[in-house]
């Protein structure tokens, strides 16, 4: 592997300076929010605390933890003001919002200089992937209030890059005839119906101009990368990246997800205890945006609560060389459910999906709903498109999927041995799967117990 880095004085900094940075730039933050920040300023005069004594990581437990709801509780129409805007309203460049599936849309402003630490953050990642000068990316993400699709187009024009803004991952086949990208961002599966469209038009996605697939959207099984690695014939990166703040990156190693500590802060949280976890514990992502001296940020969030989990894998040197932590692929903890006292996700169902041999008679969409069946049982529904019904081998299918879905979840296996958790399988024809018809990202799993 041959290093390549976009701040490399950075990213390969020694971890002890990479922390002395980190609690420098906490407290800078933290005179930020207290002199710029309504919410904040409050909050330190209520609780009669000075900022002043806000110095380090551990300190931060000091300062309450924001939830989504609580953002909502501090705009319109709950409070006459954004009491969040961090900036005046002269520093402010653009207004997004969340999408707002669940009631009033959250908002976000954003200064220039939030745009340039948001770009920076994805040139970093796209750098550490191997892609930058001469690539040709087409982007399947939303452009408009979603941040991610113009954040990473600004980091392209930073490293030399041609976008193809197509938005959606509908595009004709004839812009990869005629452009020659060399890489797509988009979800798993957009990609996979990307392949089996190109495949309907006799192109081989192995033949194309692909060199390299960007994925982020939503959490994934490494089967599912794998599989999606096999049909397009080159290696799949994940990204993770949020409107709050976050944005983290594999590199070219594939060992965990890179976070860029200097300019977010990211902690793994336990809500019960109230205390962060130990490196190997998994728990909630709390996020704080940090600040250079004489820096400005339209929306600072301190201790935000992204309700997705994670893992700190390391933090240790990569074999890229870089310094920074890494951490697991984060799950969102809308789509985990507990059976018993076992968790069991979205991810867990994609496993048993993605056995390689089950590919070989489904098209990998699938739909999953948890019921209820009397007092101690539970029963898992799984819908699974196939590519020819009738000539499916569902027996095969059924033991692969069992196989792969309680692979780590032993408990549940006991469960399921001992009749406690059932699990139907339903195998629909292509294009039956209702969350293909669906607006918006597709609920896999849903629970109606």
């Amino acid at each position: 592997m041959t290093p390549n880095y976009y701040n490399p004085g950075i990213e390969t900094i020694s971890r002890d300076e990479l922390d002395a940075t980190i609690e420098d730039k906490i407290s800078y933050t933290i005179k930020y929010a207290a002199e710029n920040s309504p919410f904040y300023r409050k909050w330190f005069e209520r609780h009669n605390l000075s900022p002043s004594s806000i110095k380090s990581h551990e300190d931060l437990l000091e300062l309450p933890i924001v939830s989504g709801e609580l953002i909502k509780n501090n705009q319109p129409p709950k409070t006459n003001n954004f009491n969040f805007l961090s900036s005046e309203w002269n520093d402010i460049f653009t207004i997004h919002e969340t999408s707002g599936t669940s009631g009033t849309p959250k908002s976000f402003f954003f200064t220039w200089q939030d745009w340039m630490r948001y770009a920076e953050k994805y040139a970093r990642s796209f750098t550490s992937q191997g892609i930058g000068k001469g690539d040709r990316m087409i982007m399947c993400a939303s452009y408009g209030m979603n941040i991610g699709a113009n954040t990473m187009t600004l980091a392209a024009r930073d490293l030399s890059m041609t976008i193809i803004p197509e938005g959606k991952c509908t595009f004709p086949t004839r812009i990869i005839e005629n452009y020659k990208p060399t890489g797509i961002v988009a979800s798993v599966f957009k990609l996979l119906r990307l392949a089996r469209r190109l495949e309907q038009e006799g192109i081989d996605p192995k033949e194309t101009s692909i060199e390299k697939l960007v994925v982020g959207g939503e959490g994934f099984a490494d089967e599912s990368r794998k599989y999606l690695e096999e049909i397009w014939d080159c290696p799949v990166y994940n990204t993770y990246g949020s409107t709050e703040g976050t944005m983290c990156g594999e590199c070219e190693a594939k060992n965990g997800l890179h976070v860029p500590e200097d300019l977010v802060h990211l902690d793994i949280y336990d809500p019960e205890k109230q205390e962060y976890t130990k490196d190997g514990e998994c728990g909630r992502m709390i996020l704080t945006t940090l600040l250079s001296p004489g820096e400005k940020c339209g929306t600072l969030l301190i201790n935000y609560d992204t309700e997705d989990a994670t893992t700190v894998l390391t933090r240790k040197k990569c074999d890229c060389g870089r310094t920074h932590m890494r951490i697991m692929n984060p799950e969102r903890e809308a789509e985990t459910f507990w059976i018993a006292n076992n968790p069991f996700s979205r991810v867990d169902v994609e496993r048993g999906v993605f056995q390689r041999e089950n590919m070989e008679y489904l098209t990998g969409e699938y739909e999953s709903f948890l019921y209820g069946k009397g007092k101690d049982v539970t029963s898992l529904k799984v819908v699974l498109e196939c590519l020819d019904k009738g000539n499916c081998d569902r027996e095969l299918v059924g033991e692969n999927f069992l196989k792969g879905a309680f692979e780590y979840k032993p408990s549940l296996q006991k469960m399921y041995d001992k009749g406690k958790l059932t699990v139907d399988l339903d195998f629909v024809k292509s294009g039956e799967i209702q969350t293909r018809k669906a607006k918006g990202r597709p609920i896999r799993i849903a629970d109606y117990r």
